[in-house]
């Protein structure tokens, strides 16, 4: 589906009675203004970037796509999310890119620059009408490096970068845009190989490098094999296969059409743990760590597990109590764990059971996938609406003063709602 059939889609919704026969089903943009408006209104504003709040209205009506539905709390957070979303396009000397954080983090490298999240930023950014923002943000992590190459702290988290270029072609068909950065992919798969890749052919990462700090199943030092980059791997192998073939490289098509398919194997075959049944992790050892988390899910992101029930299976954590499932949820870890936590001390960021909207959005695609590809019966589209609901919930935040405002943060108490980084404030006031 195009960007532009998309669009279509989105904004046949509300028909305007008319006499004689029935006019275009349009959505009015002005009528949307109101959320803005109320977003503008929440906190002040401490950080401008390229589009300052009072020019908000104007950028989104020209830029996203429009969305209505009945909930309208669903409604609110869809065009609060377009609103922050905003507020972190930078502009640098380099071009623009998409930060993580508004505020300076330690962690960043030059202008703030993360790329934990670009997979998520690319996934996003390739719906605006203006496709400057996000090509410039990827030309920025592929091409501004040394000697005009990578960006060498683009290997400081894992990601699905080929994979979300691809995805944002099936969007926009730019041919030529994609294919330009083939080799750039190809350089990035193989610096993965070099750095990550095991003699079991699987690839090890820390849980820091993950953007999973603190969790039960890995450390800031051990090199454990994790289902996240694993599916990664698989699904940018996936798609530098399909970008080659496009270009009319077959030989290169076929190796990574072959790197796919055993990344696939290993996985199964290694990390689905059939006493747990569920994706887990490895140890250095080699040993399932013994702790369902919200990771296992990630194979589903990439389409990577065969069609057959006893995988499938994993998807009745997600609604069970002692599983995942949580007013807030879904948690990071299995509730019924002797490690589950919910931490208000310690580092401010740890994925040993809190809530991350960065995994309940991996998860919600996950599960789409699940319900639109494969054939199952362990979890069911009533179930994907109620986690939608969920995550829709989740991203408020209640000030001091009582109002109950839209916000997104980092990790959340999965229990009661309340965002743990603001409340250990370790890091001072996160403005979204």
């Amino acid at each position: 589906m195009t960007r532009k059939t998309f669009l279509r889609l989105s904004t046949a919704a509300l028909l305007k009675p008319a006499l004689g026969a029935p006019k275009p089903l349009v959505l009015d943009p002005d009528s949307f203004a109101p959320h803005i408006e109320k977003f503008n209104r929440m906190v002040p504003e401490e950080v401008v970037n390229v589009v300052p709040d009072a020019q908000a209205f104007a950028w989104m009506k020209g830029n996203i796509p429009l969305f209505t539905c009945p909930d309208r709390d669903i409604e609110e957070i869809y065009y609060f999310r377009w609103w922050t979303y905003r507020k972190n396009i930078k502009q640098t000397p380099l071009g623009f890119i998409v930060t993580e954080f508004l505020k300076p983090v330690k962690h960043a490298a030059e202008f703030n620059a993360l790329s934990c999240a670009l997979g998520h930023h690319i996934a996003e950014g390739r719906w605006l009408h203006d496709p400057q923002y996000i090509d410039q943000d990827i030309h920025f992590w592929l091409c501004t490096g040394e000697n005009g190459g990578i960006r060498s702290n683009l290997h400081q988290f894992s990601g699905w970068t080929a994979a979300a270029l691809y995805d944002k072609w099936l969007t926009d068909g730019n041919r030529n845009l994609l294919t330009t950065y083939f080799d750039a992919l190809i350089l990035d798969y193989q610096a993965w190989e070099k750095e990550k890749l095991t003699p079991s052919g699987l690839f090890w990462q820390r849980d820091v490098s993950d953007g999973m700090e603190s969790s039960i199943s890995g450390g800031r030092k051990v090199k454990n094999i994790r289902p996240s980059i694993n599916s990664y791997m698989y699904g940018n192998a996936k798609a530098i296969a399909a970008i080659a073939a496009m270009s009319g490289k077959q030989d290169v098509a076929r190796e990574y059409s072959a790197k796919a398919a055993r990344l696939k194997e290993l996985t199964q075959a290694q990390l689905w743990n059939k006493d747990a049944a569920f994706f887990e992790t490895l140890d250095e050892a080699g040993k399932f760590v013994p702790v369902r988390e919200n990771i296992g899910y990630t194979p589903w992101y990439f389409d990577l597990p065969d069609d057959r029930p006893t995988y499938a299976a994993a998807w009745k954590q997600l609604m069970d109590p002692q599983g995942f499932y949580a007013p807030y949820g879904p948690t990071t870890a299995e509730r019924r764990h002797s490690e589950f936590q919910i931490p208000y001390e310690g580092d401010d960021c740890q994925w040993n059971g809190p809530s991350w909207p960065f995994a309940t959005t991996v998860t919600l695609r996950a599960l789409a996938q699940v319900l639109n590809h494969y054939h199952q019966t362990a979890i069911t589209r009533e179930d994907y609406f109620q986690t939608l609901q969920i995550y829709t919930k989740s991203q408020h935040l209640k000030l001091d003063d009582g109002r109950v405002i839209p916000w997104v943060d980092e990790d959340q108490n999965p229990i009661t709602g309340e965002w743990l980084a603001r409340a250990m404030k370790a890091n001072g006031w996160r403005v979204p």
